[in-house]
């Protein structure tokens, strides 16, 4: 019997659900990882795939995520961060899996907790840690970084039209009185960002804060590299991504195997790859889907098999 989510909200729907287990190509008596546990959608999804013999290892570094815990001898939760999948599964007596699954969306969760501070939408205390045992809040990194930092970690993680002006928006309200809220960040860079797409902007900007407090474009690097080893020769990656840059560096990894994208030739010329791609172009929601779930409308679905 599953224990469920205490939430009257859903802690999340997962994005293209269907489409991610058939990508998986689940064996039935198969070792996998959620990476992201999160709702455990797709973790159940894994779960009702698998025989007795089947085992499934479901990650999260957020304790909030353990209330949807499956109650199933073949699951298993991991509290922790899925760049360390590889020492885990060490730990856990796993030395090869046949499928690893990560969507790499934040929880529906973490946006509607107003206290956990990851949406303008509510006013809170400007925290975003995905763990809340985390070192750095947002607000501490606002109080640390300069206007350079600022600069060069809107050019890395957003796509604002003026990465620069918002900096320096953000460095002269902090001048004024410390930015600690949500709100207080919101009004900050209203003045640099475009009224006809403040919405948008905003997201942006808090999409910037979130990947930096979280290091997610470090993790993300790491656990690709982690996956690649783990798997077995014929085990599927399958990932779901919902920016640009994410998108990118899991694109060029399943291309060359490596996030920069550089092809690597044999004595013939040949491009060496140890992937092979099962989607050669993302996999998007539909208009059904995107009409009853709208954030699935950026889900980027991607699939590769270890050679």
């Amino acid at each position: 019997m599953e224990t469920p989510c205490h939430s009257a909200l859903p802690y999340h729907v997962p994005a293209l659900l269907p489409e991610a287990i058939e990508m998986l190509d689940i064996k039935p008596d198969g070792v996998y990882i959620d990476a992201t546990f999160g709702g455990g959608g797709h973790s159940r999804g894994i779960i009702a795939g698998l025989n007795q013999e089947g085992r499934l290892f479901s990650f999260d570094r957020d304790m909030d995520a353990y209330e949807n815990r499956i109650e199933d001898e073949r699951f298993t939760f991991v509290h922790g961060n899925f760049r360390h999948i590889l020492n885990f599964m060490r730990y856990y007596g796993v030395d090869a899996v046949d499928g690893i699954l990560a969507d790499f969306g934040v929880s529906f969760h973490h946006f509607d907790t107003a206290e956990r501070g990851f949406s303008f939408r509510a006013d809170a205390p400007l925290d975003m840690r995905m763990n809340r045992s985390g070192i750095l809040t947002a607000a501490q990194l606002i109080e640390k970084a300069d206007e350079n930092r600022l600069r060069e970690m809107f050019r890395a993680y957003a796509d604002l039209k003026k990465p620069g002006a918002v900096a320096k928006a953000i460095v002269e309200a902090k001048e004024e009185s410390p930015i600690d809220t949500t709100t207080r960040l919101a009004e900050a860079v209203k003045k640099a960002i475009d009224p006809r797409q403040e919405k948008k902007e905003l997201a942006q900007v808090f999409q910037a804060f979130r990947i930096a407090v979280n290091h997610e474009a470090e993790d993300l690097q790491i656990f690709l590299n982690s996956a690649q080893k783990i798997l077995k020769p014929g085990g599927r990656l399958v990932t779901l991504t919902y920016h640009s840059m994410e998108d990118r560096m899991v694109k060029n990894f399943m291309k060359t195997g490596n996030i920069e994208g550089e092809e690597e030739k044999d004595f013939f010329g040949r491009v060496s790859t140890p992937w092979k791609l099962i989607t050669r172009k993302p996999i998007e929601a539909d208009e059904e889907e995107v009409e009853k779930n709208p954030r699935s409308r950026s889900a980027r679905l991607r699939a590769a098999e270890k050679l």
